[in-house]
């Protein structure tokens, strides 16, 4: 195009926007760049500006590329979109390709960013040029016919029977075919076979009349015998008489997209083996084992047909293989016999790679060796013709090396021709080099003992060691009779220090903190570094808990009373304390060490300085953790139910709405009551995921109330201080809202009044957004929390609910009776409706009304009921009740609040 592109850029790091931006000034077309970092920034961009092309970060931390993907999809579907990440799996790739991104681009090889940029521009501007086609063929079919033959698009019309009955240049292009040969034949003749039956069904399914058009992808094979992917677009023209007249075809040459499509999947399948064998390198400190965990991750997460390594033994100059996966063969691994032993072909892959010191590469083994070589070096080509057999294509083999010396190679086969590129070969030569770091390491056996049992940064003992030397300690304690405690420290907000400082200010300081340790403790105590920012201190023989006690104040938290100057920089440390004491706390060194650990948890989350452990805390953790998986786990399969519970006038008991109650239905103990899990999902923060399934559960089953007739009543749902503080708390619940109210339903929501004293004028605010959304907000067990009702009318609340608690009593007690009574009075003297929880008998009903409370709930009138129920319960309500409660939702739909659009553009 004759003016600059102009190009959305949605970054968060600048560092990484200048050098993209630079990459693309260098290698693409001339371009004006928007960069923005957030998502506000690129939603706003998007709405209020034009762009060619949009340039999208993949992670950012209030965003995703997918998010941004639909969200750019469903506002400017024509703008191509490039994303653009340091690192991504195979799905995740994959993922954003679905979701509509034109290309991928990873940060480490940013010169593919023009290539891209242009490919995607020139694909945008062939997507302009057929949208020109297919108006043209909307004004007039002659119109159209002269389009399509200047289109850069495939076009073609074909008769019903298969036959091409017109084609343009650009199809003959793609397929390699004149215009007569293609008019001679008809579509199937060229289609893949594989692709053919999928094409065939949708044109019987247009023909049949069950679809007007259908899209696919698939492969042509040209007349030269090459396979070209094609983007295929297809609908029919029908004569006045309703007859098939032709099928207007639309083709798009799309074989660049997918062979980079299938890069990225190699690559990431490559990513995904570098991950696996560093993490084995990691954990594995046994050779053979590395081996044989190194053969199986890049045969199974690498997608390599076989995979095997061999050593070189020097004195023969053959290879010994002693791993290998995806071979039927047994090359004789392990710790047995290593025969069969492999000799080189004459300029073989095996032989260049150890003889040079690089990567050797056959990218075609179809190619073969002779049967002269086959016969002279048999076993080598034993291997060679297995792999064939088993669809192996191309082969690799990459020589390893210890201390610069040839220790001996590792070989790939992959089941496609041309595998191994330039990129494929840096990624595998990368690989190469991490097996042959670990082969140092571990032929390094002082330098692996010392690393498996001392910290490397500050020299004390980890925790292997610290749990070997207690273990020692213990069984002395034990013979004389005496006690001992085991400290743990951990520094508070440590992370401050790497993050304002840097990590070398942040490791000076952890070696002047095990420094101050090691010199405040006694010489029979033992001292630990046992996490990032947490150390250990055994005290070993001492007479009882308050010498302990006596030993931590003096010596162990000593270290945070003076100043640590760092670079003229003075930090002030402070740390909290976990002890727990031998043997009333444990008597082996595992447990002790749990425990000591159970108590530092403890004093953090209360914020006491120092805690010891006492058994009781520690089966209170125990439980809750246990409590806390299984609800982690309800949450992913989709264990829990809401149940709703019906809220009815007392003077006429005409349903006004609904409260939503969730329920855990565990496999074990059917329906828990919230009471027992909730408070733990508070603690967890788990109530976040929790409330954000339950408001899409609500929406949902108000759809399926419509959808079976049903008119959907008000729902409310109930809020903790937990999801009020959240930074995106109203844009969640505006969405909820939107959501209901597109199903003719309304969202209420209940809090209770400890929530709301948290932070009075923060949940004011809140609460006013969202009574403009016509949200009825009620304050929920109201009485329980505070005696006061001065606050009440500052709050843009429409409902008090009196605790069940007050309306058991009431009936019984002069002082429950009283506090109800007073509720309504002041409630109605400040224009609010009451509504009375737990109303379970008659009496309370009658007393109720005779009080002038306006509503109630409870199981007197229903208990909560699951969903299909609440259907049959609004379906059998008069004709007025239901058509009064459809008015109500009408009204409340004409509504428009002020940030309804914030919510459609999330």
């Amino acid at each position: 195009m004759s003016r600059p592109v102009r190009v959305l850029h949605l970054e968060d790091d600048p560092r990484d926007a200048e050098l993209i931006h630079r990459r693309l000034k260098a290698s693409g077309p001339q371009c004006e760049i928007v960069r923005v970092a957030d998502r506000k920034g690129f939603e706003t961009a998007l709405d209020r500006q034009t762009f060619d092309l949009v340039l999208c970060d993949y992670n950012l931390p209030d965003y995703d590329g997918p998010t941004a993907l639909r969200h750019a999809r469903a506002h400017r579907p024509e703008l191509p979109i490039i994303v653009i990440s340091g690192t991504v799996g195979e799905d995740e790739a994959v993922e954003c390709l679905k979701a509509g991104a034109t290309d991928y681009v990873l940060k480490q090889r940013p010169q593919r960013l023009g290539a891209a940029v242009s490919r995607a521009l020139k694909e945008a501007e062939q997507r302009r040029q057929l949208r020109q086609a297919e108006e043209a063929l909307r004004d007039s079919e002659e119109r159209f016919r002269s389009a399509m033959h200047f289109s850069a698009i495939g076009m073609a019309l074909v008769a019903p029977d298969g036959r091409w009955l017109e084609v343009n240049r650009a199809l003959c292009r793609i397929t390699g075919y004149s215009a007569e040969e293609l008019r001679a034949t008809n579509f199937q003749s060229i289609t893949h076979p594989d692709d053919l039956a999928t094409d065939l069904e949708q044109v019987r399914r247009m023909l049949a009349r069950e679809i007007d058009s259908y899209q696919l992808e698939k492969r042509y094979i040209r007349k030269d015998g090459g396979i070209v992917w094609i983007s295929l677009g297809v609908s029919l023209l029908w004569t006045p008489d309703g007859q098939p007249r032709h099928f207007i075809s639309q083709i798009q040459d799309i074989t660049q997209r997918k062979e980079q499509e299938q890069k990225i999947a190699r690559l990431s399948r490559i990513h995904a083996v570098l991950s696996g064998i560093n993490s084995a390198i990691v954990r594995i400190r046994e050779r053979q084992e590395l081996f044989a965990e190194a053969c199986r991750i890049v045969v199974e997460h690498g997608g390599f047909s076989i995979g095997w390594i061999a050593r070189l033994d020097e004195p023969t100059g053959r290879l010994v293989p002693v791993a290998q996966a995806g071979l039927p063969l047994d090359l004789g691994g392990g710790s047995q016999s290593l025969e069969p032993r492999a000799g080189f072909a004459p300029a073989g892959v095996a032989e260049i790679a150890l003889r040079e010191g690089r990567p050797a590469i056959d990218n075609d083994l179809g190619a073969g060796r002779r049967s002269a070589d086959a016969a002279q070096y048999p076993d080598t080509l034993s291997i060679r013709r297995a792999a064939i057999e088993l669809g192996a294509r191309s082969v690799i083999v990459l020589p390893l090396f210890v201390e610069e010396r040839t220790f001996g190679v590792l070989t790939l086969y992959a089941p496609e021709r041309n595998f191994f590129d330039e990129e494929e070969v840096k990624l595998l030569t990368e690989l190469a080099g991490d097996i042959s770091f670990a082969l140092a390491f571990l032929a390094k056996e002082e330098k692996v003992n010392y690393l498996a049992y001392y910290d490397a940064l500050t020299g004390l003992a980890n925790s292997t060691l610290l749990l070997d030397r207690l273990g020692q300690a213990l069984r002395a304690a034990r013979r004389e009779r005496r006690m001992a405690a085991l400290v743990f420290a951990d520094l508070e907000r440590f992370h401050v220090v790497n993050d304002t400082l840097g990590r070398s200010t942040g490791d000076a300081c952890l070696k002047e903190v095990a420094s101050r340790l090691r010199r405040q403790a006694r010489a029979e105590d033992i001292v630990a570094r046992i996490g990032a920012d947490c150390f250990a201190v055994a005290l070993i023989d001492v007479s009882d808990a308050d010498e302990a006690a006596h030993l931590l104040h003096d010596r162990v938290s000593a270290f945070a009373r003076q100043p640590i100057v760092l670079s003229g920089q003075e930090l002030r440390l402070s740390a909290r304390f976990g002890v727990a004491m031998y043997p009333s706390d444990g008597q082996s060194p595992e447990t002790l060490y749990a425990n000591a650990e159970a108590a530092l948890k403890r004093a953090k989350s209360t914020g006491e300085p120092f805690l010891f452990y006492t058994p009781e805390m520690n089966a209170r953790i125990a439980e809750s953790l246990v409590l806390e998986n299984k609800l982690r786990a309800a949450l992913e399969k989709d264990q829990f139910v809401l149940h709703y519970q019906p809220k009815v006038t007392v003077r006429d008991r005409r349903i006004t709405g609904f409260e939503a109650l969730i329920r855990w239905n565990d496999p074990e103990l059917g329906l828990v009551s919230p009471a027992k899990f909730i408070p733990l999902l508070e603690t967890t923060g788990l109530i976040r995921e929790v409330g954000r399934w339950a408001l899409s559960r609500v929406a949902r089953d108000c759809r399926l109330w419509a959808e079976n007739g049903v008119a959907p009543p008000r729902v409310a749902v109930n809020v903790s201080a937990i999801e009020l503080r959240q930074k995106d708390f109203l844009d969640t619940m505006i969405e909820a809202a939107q959501m209901i109210r597109d199903t003719n339903g309304l969202l209420d929501l209940e809090i209770t009044e400890s929530v709301i004293m948290e932070n009075l004028d923060a949940v004011t605010g809140k609460l006013q957004t969202l009574r403009g959304l016509d949200m009825q907000i009620a304050v929920d067990d109201f009485g329980t929390g505070y005696s006061s009702l001065a606050y009440i009318a500052r709050l843009p609340i429409h409902a008090l609910k009196i605790d069940r608690s007050f309306t058991a009593g009431m009936t019984d007690s002069a002082d429950s009776l009283a506090i109800v009574t007073s509720v309504i009075s002041l409630a109605h003297s400040l224009r609010l409706q009451v509504i009375a929880e737990g109303v379970e008998t008659p009496q309370q009903a009658a007393m109720l009304e005779e009080l002038g409370c306006d509503q109630m709930q409870g199981y007197f009138f229903s208990r909560p009921l699951p969903p299909d129920a609440v259907g049959r319960l609004l379906a059998a309500q008069p004709p007025e009740q239901r058509e009064a409660r459809r008015r109500e939702a009408s009204t409340a739909r004409r509504i428009r609040p002020a940030r309804r659009g914030k919510a459609h553009r999330r």
